[in-house]
């Protein structure tokens, strides 16, 4: 087997990685220490993006993307993951869910996001339903032409800074085999339409100039056209965005399991203690083996999933699961050893670590638990089995 990179794709992870290094890591204690991504900075970040052709390259070409395959793509992501996320953001692609705009939605909407001139957001979790997309209390009501929302959705990351929102609501019910299920729909809703709040959020746990907020609806009128797909198809849609989110955090994750780790091995081997570097104690050494083997466990699922993506593999749902689970949990393991290898030094700020260990633990909760990918796999597992 093959394992290799081609030229090209050795060439895109390289610009990706030194785009990454050069114009996003140097702004990383500023964001630490603001809070805050200045809009100034985002903008200059994006152009700059634009210019190189890393901004939605995950788009298609007959949109202006670079259509990127699944393997290329996720080393795109991976290179841009070892910065924080709030700068990694400014780079990233519109979601894929806006390939599938058609009639006044290009105009309205994908092609000021590819110009980089609108930001757009996903909306899906609400207080009372995460992981739990049927128990979705959001609704869409058909009125002539139009559809008007009413719900509360939270966890929305970025919306304040973002101009409009692809978001799932209830439009009905339907009779299933198992029950009624409801119908969920995707629309695509301006920020600033009447009727529509864009509330703070919570003050969360690391993610430093990364906005969750709250996003009320009462009585937002869209019209029909601002549906994405059919009606009662939002599951379709879901589908297709989960999959793709899921792989960029497992790349995000692996991305900083290799920073921590390149840390903590310099420091092994640079720092002394007892007449001798500190690499040569058991207690240091056998630990960075662990690291190392994990991490490399952790390319390999990834890069095997992103190409059975490619290859369209039946089993692609439980494979970025797989992926997913890995990566972030591994992160957490990495980053939890990389911090005691450094000993004091590993929780201050001066190095990269803290913001690291912080950032982490949200990986294994957002884009799905640790135990819905678990489900995911299991379910993959069994269900062929007729179980």
């Amino acid at each position: 087997m093959d394992f290799a990179l081609s030229e090209e794709q050795q060439m895109l992870y390289d610009m990706a990685r030194s785009f990454t290094e050069n114009e996003l890591i140097p702004h990383e204690v500023m964001i630490e220490k603001l809070g805050e991504l200045p809009r100034e900075l985002e903008m200059e970040l994006r152009h700059k993006a634009i210019e190189v052709g890393l901004h939605a390259c995950n788009m298609p070409e007959k949109f202006g993307g670079a259509e990127l395959d699944c393997v290329s793509f996720t080393l795109v992501e991976k290179a841009l993951g070892r910065a924080s996320l709030a700068l990694a953001e400014c780079v990233r692609r519109p979601t894929n869910l806006l390939a599938a705009c058609e009639g006044e939605q290009l105009s309205h909407f994908l092609e000021p996001a590819m110009r980089g001139e609108k930001r757009d957001c996903v909306a899906m979790t609400e207080p009372d339903a995460g992981s739990d997309l049927k128990g979705m209390k959001t609704t869409a009501r058909r009125e002539g032409d139009d559809w008007i929302i009413n719900g509360t959705k939270h966890f929305i990351s970025n919306a304040q800074i973002s101009d409009f929102v692809v978001l799932f609501a209830a439009t009905g019910e339907e009779e299933t085999s198992r029950g009624k299920r409801k119908r969920i729909s995707c629309f695509l809703v301006d920020l600033d339409a009447p009727g529509l709040e864009v509330a703070p959020g919570y003050d969360h746990m690391g993610m430093r100039g990364y906005y969750n907020n709250i996003l009320r609806f009462d009585d937002v009128r869209v019209g029909n056209w601002q549906m994405i797909g059919e009606e009662g198809q939002g599951f379709d849609v879901v589908n297709q965005w989960l999959g793709p989110g899921r792989l960029t955090v497992a790349a995000t994750c692996q991305a900083r399991a290799e920073r921590a780790f390149e840390v903590a091995l310099d420091f092994a081997a640079t720092r002394e203690q007892f007449g001798q570097k500190i690499g040569k104690f058991q207690g240091i050494s056998f630990p960075l083996a662990d690291m190392a083997t994990d991490i490399r466990i952790g390319n390999l699922l990834l890069m095997d999933t992103a190409w059975k993506v490619d290859q369209g593999a039946p089993t692609e749902a439980e494979d970025c699961a797989m992926a997913k689970v890995w990566c972030s949990e591994m992160l957490g393991r990495v980053a939890d050893q990389a911090i005691q290898t450094c000993g004091g030094m590993g929780v201050m700020a001066d190095l990269p670590l803290e913001r690291i260990y912080r950032d982490a633990r949200v990986e294994r909760i957002w884009e799905g638990t640790s135990e819905i990918q678990r489900h995911i796999i299991s379910r993959g597992l069994l269900r062929p089995l007729g179980a």
